[in-house]
């Protein structure tokens, strides 16, 4: 979704990482947003380092309710969770996080990306990874979470 078409009514979430805007995570929602034809877009914001501690620790006061985090940045994106779900403790990393109440939470989708699979063993990194970026949309958009399609929307140029 190009800017000119976010109107008052796009649902948005946010991206954080080095590269955001021309990452993997976005240019898999959007595609998963377009191929539902849902009317959403991630905003991404590029950040380095130095400022992920005061952009992360700002967050559950600002307006974003829902951001993806990129890979760089999952493992220290824990510790700025208010709470995390069980399988974030395990991993120590967080897939995403929600604010509600000025309270950060952080969740890791690796248990629940695996029970769309028969068998995720088999899988590689990229199927994977599409498939949680789907899990994700369908939870804050209602996008339809269909596996077979995750080979078309790789495939998409």
């Amino acid at each position: 979704m190009r800017p000119d078409e976010i109107k008052p009514d796009t649902g948005l979430c946010t991206i954080l990482g080095y590269n955001a805007q021309t990452g993997y995570i976005r240019k898999y929602f959007n595609k998963i947003m377009k191929h539902n034809g849902l009317n959403a877009t991630a905003i991404a914001l590029n950040i380095t380092d130095e400022h992920f501690d005061f952009t992360m620790s700002s967050v559950g006061q600002s307006k974003v309710d829902k951001m993806m985090i990129e890979k760089e940045f999952q493992e220290k994106a824990i510790s700025y969770c208010d709470s995390v779900d069980e399988v974030a403790k395990r991993e120590g990393r967080v897939d995403f996080i929600e604010i509600e109440e000025n309270k950060v939470k952080g969740y890791c989708l690796d248990d629940e990306v695996k029970k769309l699979f028969d068998k995720p063993e088999f899988l590689d990194d990229q199927i994977l990874f599409v498939a949680k970026i789907m899990l994700i949309a369908n939870r804050w958009y209602d996008a339809k979470i269909d596996v077979d399609n995750i080979p078309l929307l790789i495939g998409d140029k």
